[in-house]
């Protein structure tokens, strides 16, 4: 068999894969365009309560207490300490106030070892079952939301206004809504010395804020036609008895998986639960800096997905998901295997294109020149143009003030950005490998990598 042959065989395979692709896109994009603002509800028929998981966030945590306590008035803010090495627990108790005046609606739930740094799940689930004793049994829990909150999140004051709307929390069986993500860095630059590093950081943040606002955004807006739009660590607003119906007798809503957010929706899709999304209102968080940093976040969020793979047949079986939707989820969790296919697809073409050419460099120029330049061509429009898109949908809709040129250069960025995932997933597969399913964090971009100071951001 020739290698011309086999060029030709793998090319195809490829174009192929990347015309489906393209097709996907373009159906993910119509929701996203065609959105028009919804009618906001009346938050004051619910009780509303933050949780914000900590560990070693000296740096932030008092300006977000003090955020979310001014902000939003009538909510409780539970703080949880997760045994950190600094005074993130000082500044926490510090904040609620001497105990002739303690603030009634600050709460801080203390986790020691070594029960303690065990992940984000059991952090939250230490505050649900805080949250449980403290409104006792006759809690009115279908009108109780809790908000999952990043140690240096910032809901926008419009939150709780938009996810109480008709069709999300004013809907009963609504049991979980998320909101956009927005990274509140964005257009900024690391303190550097080095202009090359910040040009560069300040592209990372980005090239994230783009992910979020549009890519991502996209895909849960096409999933309210599928009914299986997903939960995501920062800004995860879900009703008190649909965390109740999943946390089984051991009262954990949250499972421990790296990914639990995702893991978290899935078992209220497949208990019956409906789930929202909406852009109408965002929370902020801090985007990366530093690629090292970033790869490690997006490995530990391949790895995380990998992981839920063992719902397969949950989500396939489950009487309260369509076969769209449960094709939709399957789908989505066998992104992982399928980019790891791809980074051994489509670099054949690649590879016997240069074995051929050193070979007899010829014939190649004769086939390249005889028309095979349309297919190379072809090749790299379709692998490029499903992210290229994003660059001026992100312009339009996020920077309507910088001109259509800064839409083409965001779209090239996003498709070189877009290939790191090609390497968080192999670093997670190694993680597999190796049995390292421990829940590696991200520093914040204020701390040095000397310190041991991390943050609890997925």
């Amino acid at each position: 068999m020739s290698l011309s042959f086999l060029l030709s065989c793998a090319q195809a395979f490829a174009i192929v894969m990347s015309a489906a692709f393209v097709l996907y896109v373009c159906g993910i994009i119509v929701p996203y365009l065609r959105h028009r603002p919804t009618w906001p509800g009346d938050p004051t028929l619910f009780q509303w309560h933050f949780f914000v998981p900590c560990r070693d966030e000296e740096l932030v945590i008092g300006d977000t207490i003090r955020y979310l306590r001014t902000r939003f008035t009538a909510a409780h803010v539970w703080v949880i300490d997760d045994h950190s090495d600094d005074r993130t627990l000082e500044v926490a108790l510090r904040m609620q106030g001497p105990p002739h005046r303690r603030d009634p609606r600050l709460h801080v739930v203390e986790r020691r070892r070594p029960h303690a740094r065990t992940g984000k799940s059991d952090a939250l689930n230490a505050a649900y079952r805080a949250l449980r004793a403290w409104a006792g049994r006759n809690a009115d829990a279908e009108n109780t939301i809790v908000v999952v909150v990043d140690a240096d999140g910032r809901p926008a004051g419009n939150c709780m206004y938009v996810c109480t709307a008709a069709h999300l929390f004013g809907n009963p069986s609504v049991g979980a809504v998320q909101i956009d993500v927005r990274m509140g860095n964005r257009g900024t630059a690391p303190r550097s010395d080095n202009k090359v590093r910040r040009k560069f950081g300040r592209a990372l943040v980005r090239m994230q804020d783009l992910e979020f606002r549009t890519a991502i955004a996209a895909i849960q807006m096409s999933r309210g036609h599928t009914g299986t739009i997903a939960m995501g660590g920062n800004g995860q607003f879900t009703r008190l008895s649909a965390l109740d119906s999943i946390a089984g007798p051991q009262r954990r809503p949250w499972r421990g998986s790296l990914l639990e957010d995702f893991e978290l929706g899935v078992h209220l899709l497949t208990a019956g639960w409906k789930t929202g999304f909406t852009i109408d209102t965002h929370v902020d968080q801090e985007g990366l800096y530093s690629m090292r940093r970033f790869l490690a976040q997006r490995t530990r969020w391949s790895q995380g997905t990998m992981q839920c793979a063992r719902y397969a047949r949950r989500i396939w079986r489950s009487p309260n998901l369509s076969t769209f939707g449960a094709a939709e989820m399957l789908y989505y969790l066998a992104q992982p295997w399928m980019q790891l296919l791809g980074s051994l697809v489509y670099p054949i073409p690649f590879v016997l294109l240069a074995l051929q050419t050193m070979d007899d460099p010829a014939a190649v120029w004769a086939w390249f020149t005889g028309g095979a330049w349309k297919y190379l061509l072809m090749y790299g429009i379709a692998g490029l143009l499903p992210f290229l898109i994003w660059g001026p949908v992100y312009r339009k809709h996020c920077e309507p003030h910088s001109g259509p040129l800064l839409g083409i250069v965001y779209g090239l960025g996003y498709a070189c950005y877009i290939y790191t995932f090609y390497i968080t997933v192999w670093r997670a597969v190694f993680r597999l490998v190796r049995g390292r399913n421990g829940w590696a964090k991200t520093r914040r971009n204020t701390e040095r990598p000397t310190s041991k100071v991390v943050a609890l951001d997925r």
